[in-house]
């Protein structure tokens, strides 16, 4: 995984799945079961790590990627947030200087000690040939829940504020940045050897606003992580954003980019991989589908991006209802043992 990341062909492509630590596992469903919240889960190291490892046990995933959520950064910036069964999360809307004025960056990764703890824990349980990857939401992500309070079809609320205050928002947006940061090198501090930046909702974005609040936010974290830990493979994840992403590349320093899966593969071979390591981009609806469908998105990704360097993923998060048997057919066929 970690050769990939430097810009290496593998013979046979590094494989992990985002969300694979998650809900279509029995087996954590059943530890989910035992904590009243979800976020009570994610701030206990032993339950956390628990979770991580349960798909590297299962499956033999290249890479496990850390459990715990996007929005733990808010919540340690003193935010409230809450997770409803059926509903997504909900937040204390931002939506003025007054709200913007409670939110506590002093001491806030500190807050996320249990974190960092989590991934001292799976460090240690891991296989030495399994990558660790950390995470963070890019600051604009993150701010969209945090302005809407809730998840929206179109995140309205936050690109409104961000043109009729963008001085308000952008204050918002350097203190996601600097606590991301933080999070990110104390992450990396605490045994992770890659990280990835998911920007879920950088493709709603108009061309100014994807430079201001996508690209710039992102460069500063890549630069400053660097500047702490210079040998930091750092991916970047912007989903559906299109031939932008060429843009995304160059404006932001990232090591790797993840497609989701509306990314023609042909554009991702020619336009994209010769220019950096690519991961994804198989759409999580073949996985859920299986049967022929997934064989033959599998073997698209391959055929058009094997020769290159490549981590063969998702193109977003697995689907709770996906059969595990499913994940065993992908695996089979990433890894050429099918019949």
């Amino acid at each position: 995984m970690l050769s990939v990341l430097a810009g290496r062909k593998a013979a046979m492509p590094p494989v992990w799945m985002m969300r694979q630590a998650g809900r279509y596992l029995p087996e954590y469903r059943d530890l989910r079961s035992r904590y009243p919240t979800f976020l009570d889960l994610c701030y206990t190291p032993e339950a956390a790590c628990e979770v991580t490892l349960q798909p590297i046990r299962r499956f033999g995933f290249d890479a496990a990627i850390l459990f715990s959520d996007i929005l733990v950064v808010p919540d340690a910036l003193g935010q409230q947030v809450a997770f409803e069964a059926g509903e997504g999360p909900k937040l204390d809307a931002i939506e003025s200087s007054e709200g913007l004025g409670g939110l506590k960056p002093d001491g806030a990764v500190d807050r996320l000690q249990p974190v960092f703890e989590t991934v001292e824990r799976v460090r240690e349980g891991l296989p030495t040939e399994t990558t660790l990857l950390g995470f963070c939401g890019a600051p604009w992500t993150v701010a969209t829940y945090m302005v809407a309070g809730r998840g929206t079809p179109d995140q309205r609320p936050a690109r409104v504020l961000a043109y009729r205050d963008p001085e308000l928002f952008q204050a918002l947006i350097d203190i996601l940045v600097e606590t991301s940061t933080a999070y990110l090198v104390r992450q990396l501090e605490s045994g992770a050897d890659a990280v990835q930046i998911f920007d879920t909702w950088a493709g709603v974005l108009d061309q100014r606003g994807f430079e201001r609040w996508v690209i710039e936010p992102t460069r500063r974290i890549v630069e400053a992580v660097r500047s702490a830990r210079p040998d930091a493979r750092i991916i970047g994840f912007p989903k559906a954003v299109g031939l932008r992403a060429e843009r995304y590349i160059a404006g932001t320093g990232i090591d790797a980019l993840g497609l989701d899966w509306t990314v023609p593969l042909d554009v991702a071979r020619d336009r994209l991989q010769s220019r950096l390591p690519v991961q994804g981009n198989l759409d999580p609806l073949a996985l859920l589908a299986g049967g022929r469908a997934l064989d033959q998105g599998v073997e698209a990704i391959l055929e058009a991006l094997g020769a290159g360097p490549l981590v063969f993923n998702l193109g977003h998060g697995i689907l709770p209802e996906t059969p595990i048997a499913h994940v065993e057919q992908m695996l089979k066929r990433v890894r050429g043992t099918a019949g």
